[in-house]
């Protein structure tokens, strides 16, 4: 187990949140909560492509963020 049962003691000197957190941390947690995720102008699309395994493994190889790369190769194929 990461880390063990509170005991009965320790949930005794419990105290709550705003008792121990700066104020500021709950404005800030406000803020979050009305501002939301932030809107992506033109999210990507999830789709499905059969491609051939070597051109898979070709971009794999070149390591993390190999799936940028390869949409990257497309948006020059394509002229964009």
């Amino acid at each position: 187990m990461d880390s063990p049962e509170l005991t009965e003691a320790e949930f005794a000197q419990m105290k709550p949140a705003k008792e121990v957190l700066p104020q500021s941390f709950f404005e800030k947690l406000a803020q979050a909560r009305k501002a939301g995720r932030p809107r992506i102008e033109k999210p990507k699309q999830a789709v499905t492509l059969r491609v051939d395994p070597d051109v898979i493994e070709r971009f794999q190889r070149q390591g993390k963020d190999w799936r940028a790369r390869m949409s990257e190769a497309l948006r020059k194929a394509s002229g964009s």
